[in-house]
């Protein structure tokens, strides 16, 4: 059954959704009007694809259908008719094997142990042995300069089960870590414990658009946007100046602080993983 909404229903909702949206990419935009970098915030909108414009866009997700929404006429994802939009189940069939990957991938790392002693290094492994010019974040100085960071990566175990986290290690640090992970293997490896892996809730809710109702999807965007933050702060960058306070992951207290937020941020992930999966049956229901 499809659930109505009047003008004077959705129309608040979807106001209140781009006055928040507003809100947490302000920062952003400011700094892009200046050309200004910032090595935390920019992740979002530049490993991930979706802009501040599409992030705005409300959208109620599946069984709901909006009155007099002629501002969704023409929208991919969506069906005009009768005087009310509506997802169009066209496009959801279209879309059914990257839903079915999307949900395999989601439902096998929801199952998996949650794995909380990597601490961090796939970002130390990312510079490791570089020369100066080479360091993607060149503006911001290692915390312990290049030695003691090539000293760090060399003396931990490095278990990264993050595919994209992976593929930016230096050709030097990629056999140091015990995993190798690949694209296809992606839904044998990934765990809930991985910061990637909850950030990437982001990506697979994006990718699920306009499927995915804007509350579950800004619930991602936040949590990956909270989780970048600890990613840096654990990272071999010294970002104080910009007001993050490192975590010294090459000290037993460091590694104790990195673990303690790691099990918030999967306890946090969980029900949004779920939810997407869930999301993700909803639609498949509707292609059989």
């Amino acid at each position: 059954m499809t659930l109505v909404l009047s003008p004077s229903e959705w129309e608040p909702l979807a106001a209140a959704h781009a006055a928040r949206v507003d809100e947490l990419v302000a920062g952003h935009l400011a700094r892009r009007q200046r050309r200004e970098a910032h090595p935390v915030e920019d992740f979002l909108f530049t490993y991930y694809s979706t802009r501040p414009n599409q992030l705005r866009v409300w959208h109620p997700g599946p069984g709901v259908s909006l009155a007099g929404a002629t501002a969704y006429e023409g929208r991919k994802g969506y069906l005009y008719a009768d005087g009310a939009a509506q997802l169009d189940p066209a496009e959801i069939e279209r879309r059914t094997d990257s839903i079915t990957w999307i949900r395999r991938l989601l439902a096998a790392t929801l199952d998996r142990q949650p794995q909380f002693g990597c601490f961090g290094l796939h970002e130390w492994a990312m510079v490791y042995r570089l020369q100066p010019g080479e360091v993607r974040h060149e503006k911001w100085p290692l915390r312990l300069g290049a030695e003691g960071t090539d000293q760090v990566v060399e003396s931990h175990k490095i278990a990264c089960s993050h595919f994209d986290a992976f593929r930016f290690f230096t050709e030097p640090a990629r056999p140091l870590n015990v995993l190798h992970p690949t694209r296809d293997l992606q839904p044998d490896l990934e765990q809930g414990g991985c910061l990637h892996a909850n950030m990437d809730l982001y990506k697979w809710a994006t990718k699920l658009a306009p499927f995915t109702p804007s509350p579950l999807l800004l619930s991602c965007f936040e949590l990956a946007k909270d989780i970048r933050t600890l990613d840096m702060q654990a990272s071999p960058y010294d970002l104080a100046p910009l007001g993050y306070s490192p975590i010294p992951i090459e000290t037993p207290t460091g590694k104790a602080e990195y673990a303690a937020a790691q099990r918030t941020f999967a306890t946090r992930a969980k029900p949004l993983r779920e939810q997407l999966i869930a999301l993700c049956d909803e639609l498949l229901s509707t292609t059989h």
